[in-house]
């Protein structure tokens, strides 16, 4: 009977009820590695599905504005003005036809118009994401994410309810987008410091860069469904994603364990089933639990951790070249002739998931690098100035064959997202741990909210300067990544110079470069 009695604390009303009805039809408790599987799992496809559904406007606004960027692309501004005047009429339920394009966006100004549809979103996403960060650390996050994951399924579905109800309102758009924006801000820092409350720091570059596959897969997911769907109507390419997005968020209200505090986990039945070196190195979690007591940390103090701010910047003009491919790239593909030949909308969509397909291999090599050399600037920095020439020749020769085009932009992939994901995961979670945190465990969302949220301002700006740009000339488009990509490697000099004199010293660089970046 004693056993019985010890088993009823598992009806505990702070577990998440997915694992209270585990708990309770198993009879026993979970163990911890149980625990970190689960807390993989559902936050690998939680961010995976909100990857896919922030990549489903990109292949959307290929069937909104099909054909060629004019030369002539006015401003939103003025089209802003010319709508007042004269407001577009409806072409009526169920006439649209693939290739007919959508009002406001297939006129002479719709590739700006698009641009301002993803500078809006971007924008409200970056500051969303600081605030984000700050709250976060303040509250259960398992809430938390799912209202941000059902709030970010709910305002895209409504911008493909605009198909079947004929809206042709540009504002109507750009108000969903930036809401939509605004809840998809909740999710990068959240699951970030889930993971960070569960996984230890031995080999955090390459498990964080396996983990962080999810960005690249989810925007292989939102192509290829959004691609799928097109021809039914360009409705059902926000539509479903939407709804996937709201169903995976109910499965992690029901299921996510925040922390091992917070389900009772314990160490103690794994204890037996590993060598004592691997649980302190692999089990313990990145944030301290004695430390929960301590006040959060705050916005400008995350600032002044040293490494915050140069990562940070370089992560601006690293995201602005990542998310001009994200958004533009089907786009760009179908409008450029690759062997002579022009590609359907559907074909350009699923091609341009090989760039995510190469941001997979990226992330996850810049992890192994940098978790090998011990030097997470020089890992980053190397990349991006490898994105420089990967950037010339895709778009020198891609048009070549097609053969062509996948290996370059195979490659481009690989140095544009290796460092993006290397500094949002790997990074972030060493400078939310830094020494001079003191073991505060409420500095981890705000530290990988101020990062990432930093370059999402950047991951705004690329997208907007890109729909006028483009209109004018694509190899200005491309000369303007790879000055990014030079900035962000630039960035990163002083502390890349910090670790090869750690380096030389045979010290460890990521400390070796700490003292010197605090005086």
């Amino acid at each position: 009977m004693g056993s019985n009695v010890e088993e009823t604390p598992s009806i505990d009303r702070s577990k998440p009820p997915g694992i209270r009805f585990i708990e309770f039809v198993k009879e026993g408790s979970i163990s911890h590695k149980t625990h970190q599987s689960i807390v993989l799992l559902i936050t690998f496809f939680a961010y995976l599905s909100y990857h896919a559904t922030r990549k489903t406007t990109s292949v959307v606004k290929i069937a909104l504005d099909p054909k060629s960027p004019g030369a002539d692309s006015v401003s939103s501004v003025m089209w802003g003005r010319a709508y007042f005047r004269n407001p577009l009429v409806s072409h009526g339920n169920g006439s649209w036809v693939l290739g007919e394009g959508w009002a406001p966006f297939d006129g002479n100004n719709g590739t700006a118009l698009l641009g301002d549809l993803d500078v809006s979103f971007l924008f409200v996403y970056a500051l969303g994401m600081y605030f984000s960060g700050h709250a976060g650390d303040r509250m259960d996050l398992r809430i938390f994410l799912t209202v941000g994951m059902i709030g970010t399924g709910l305002f895209t579905a409504l911008f493909g309810v605009g198909y079947w109800a004929g809206i042709h309102a540009f504002y109507y758009y750009l108000i969903v987008q930036m809401l939509a924006g605004l809840f998809q801000s909740t999710g990068w820092p959240s699951v970030v410091a889930v993971v960070g409350n569960w996984f230890g720091k031995s080999k955090r570059g390459l498990i964080m860069g396996i983990w962080n596959s999810h960005t690249s897969l989810g925007n292989i997911t939102g192509s290829l469904v959004a691609s799928m769907l097109l021809k039914y109507g360009w409705g059902w390419s926000m539509v479903i994603p939407g709804l996937g997005m709201a169903l995976v968020g109910v499965i992690l209200f029901l299921f996510l364990p925040v922390s091992p505090e917070s389900v009772g986990a314990s160490l103690d039945s794994d204890e037996s089933l590993a060598p004592k070196k691997d649980l302190e190195e692999t089990t313990i979690p990145l944030l301290k639990s004695e430390s929960s007591d301590k006040n959060a940390v705050g916005f400008l103090e995350a600032w002044r951790i040293p490494g915050v701010a140069p990562f940070a910047l370089c992560l601006f003009f690293a995201k602005l070249v990542a998310y001009t491919f994200l958004y533009w790239l089907p786009f760009y593909i179908s409008h450029t002739a690759i062997e002579g030949k022009y590609l359907s909308n559907e074909d350009a969509g699923n091609l341009s998931t090989i760039f995510d397909v190469g941001g997979v291999i990226g992330g996850i090599l810049a992890g192994h690098v940098s978790d090998h050399l011990g030097a997470r600037a020089i890992t980053a920095a190397s990349f991006m100035y490898c994105a420089i020439p990967a950037l010339f020749f895709y778009r020198s020769y891609g048009e070549i064959s097609m053969t062509l085009n996948v290996i370059l932009m195979l490659i481009t992939g690989i140095f544009v997202n290796g460092p993006y994901a290397l500094i949002t995961t790997a990074v972030s979670a060493d400078l939310g741990t830094h020494h001079s945190l003191k073991g505060n465990s409420k500095a981890l969302a705000t530290v990988t909210a101020i990062i990432d949220g930093t370059g999402s301002i950047g991951a705004a700006i690329g997208p907007l300067l890109t729909g006028y740009i483009s209109a004018k000339s694509w190899s200005a488009v491309f000369l303007m990544l790879m000055a990014a990509a030079l900035i962000s490697g630039l960035l990163l000099t002083r502390l890349v110079v910090a670790e090869f004199g750690a380096k030389l010293q045979g010290l460890n660089p990521r400390e070796a470069c700490q003292p010197a970046e605090e005086v």
